[in-house]
This record gives structure tokens, C-alpha cells and sequence, in this order.
């Protein structure tokens, strides 16, 4: 993949591709990605913007699973919704640890962490801006 925007279609693909629960579940996202592309946008993201953005909409989907609403699962129940959000969670983290990004990795940990904590404080509305601010920081900007 080498287009920052694709990310939710390669993303798609893969889930599909797996053959877990979760593949039968699997929809096109009507959405264009946000956050993958502007982590792939800044510097630190330079030599692989297309597998930032790919990362950071992994974990945008695990999150979303969790709190919201999904852009690629469709008809599940919400046991799968959480253990396929945990799943894309690690997916992420471990597609950027093999990058060998650990200030990265530690603010994506960090960010699911903030969000959890968040959600369960009723301040689920200071989500966005926390996304926005680590996905900035993630790319280098």
C-alpha cells in the first residue's frame, strides 16, 4: 500500500482476508480515513506513510468498535465488537512496534489508555481533540 488514503480499504481487505469471527462482519467504509492520513503527513511518518496511516486506522477502528459506531464491521454482536476492537488495538500496536517506532508506539498505548479513561469519566467528548493531538504527535508534527 503506498496511498495514506487507501488505509481503510487495505485495512478492510486484510480483516477479510484472516478468516477469524471477524471476516464475515467486514464491510466497505462509505468514510474516508481522517487521523491515518494526517499521522502519515508528518515527518517522523516519512519513510512509510501508507503503513502509519494503516496503523493509526486500525486502532481508529478498535476505538470506534468500542465507543461508537464501526466503519468496517457490520451485523455483529457486542462481545465481537469487543474483542474485535482489542484485536484491532494489537494489530495496530504491533504493526508499528515492527517498524521499530517505540516513542510511537508508547503514545498509541498511551492515547487507548486516555480514551478508556475518558469514556468510563464521562468525558468522552475531550476523545476527539486527545486523537487529534496523538495522532499529530505520532506523525512528528
Amino acid at each position: 500500500m503506498s496511498d495514506p488514503a487507501a488505509a481503510l480499504r487495505v485495512l478492510a481487505a486484510q480483516l477479510r482476508e484472516e478468516s477469524t469471527p471477524i471476516s464475515p462482519h467486514v464491510v466497505d467504509s462509505a468514510e474516508e480515513p481522517v487521523f491515518g492520513p494526517l499521522a502519515a503527513a508528518g515527518p517522523r511518518a516519512a519513510a512509510g506513510p501508507a503503513e502509519y496511516a494503516l496503523v493509526v486506522e486500525a486502532v481508529r477502528e478498535g476505538y470506534l468498535l468500542h465507543y461508537g459506531e464501526p466503519r468496517l464491521l457490520a451485523g455483529h454482536d457486542p462481545d465481537l465488537a469487543l474483542l474485535a476492537g482489542d484485536y484491532l488495538y494489537a494489530l495496530g500496536i504491533e504493526r508499528l512496534a515492527a517498524l521499530g517506532d517505540t516513542e510511537a508506539v508508547h503514545q498509541l498505548a498511551d492515547l487507548i489508555s486516555a480514551c478508556a479513561q475518558l469514556h468510563t469519566e464521562g468525558r468522552e467528548d475531550q476523545a476527539p481533540g486527545r486523537w487529534r493531538d496523538t495522532v499529530r504527535a505520532i506523525g512528528g508534527a
